[in-house]
């Protein structure tokens, strides 16, 4: 599958396109492994306390964030599609075991490809409403994402 595989809708939807030097095996793992996943995952100042992952479609994806201040800010989501070193989707539309969200923010396609001796990271965020995507821009998707995949490089680097 290509990142275009789901349909990209200017209204509702954001992308984060890179290409990083880091192999899609490191990535993968940095996405999929609770202890690296806390290392990185949220763009600092915050940090992540805890991360739960059940790497199955109906899988639990629950990353808990703790901002400057201390307060934490829990994220329960779902694993709808396992593809390992390629591509991870994950939304808080369902939580484990495909249960009903009570207020759905969005779907994240996470797709890795090769490209050289690393990888194209391409993320996909797709939002109900242009409202929702108009939200998660103003909260700094682009700067915040971005931020957290430098994060992620330094410590796929790291180990």
């Amino acid at each position: 599958m290509t990142p275009h595989d789901y349909p990209f809708n200017p209204e509702t939807d954001l992308l984060l396109d890179r290409v990083v030097d880091v192999p899609p095996e490191r990535v993968w793992a940095a996405w999929t492994r609770p202890e690296q996943v806390v290392k990185w995952f949220t763009p600092a100042p915050w940090s992540t306390s805890e991360a739960h992952i059940d790497l199955r479609p109906g899988g639990r994806y629950d990353v808990v964030m703790c901002s400057p201040e201390g307060q934490l800010h829990a994220n329960p989501g779902c694993l709808l599609e396992v593809v390992p070193n390629q591509r991870l989707v994950l939304t808080d539309a369902v939580l484990a075991d495909f249960r009903p969200s009570v207020k759905p923010f969005f779907t994240a396609v996470l797709t890795l490809t090769p490209s050289g001796s690393g990888t194209r990271y391409h993320v996909h965020a797709m939002h109900p409403s242009a409202e929702g995507r108009k939200q998660h821009e103003e909260m700094g998707f682009a700067d915040g994402w971005g931020k957290a995949l430098d994060q992620l490089v330094a410590h796929a680097k790291s180990y």
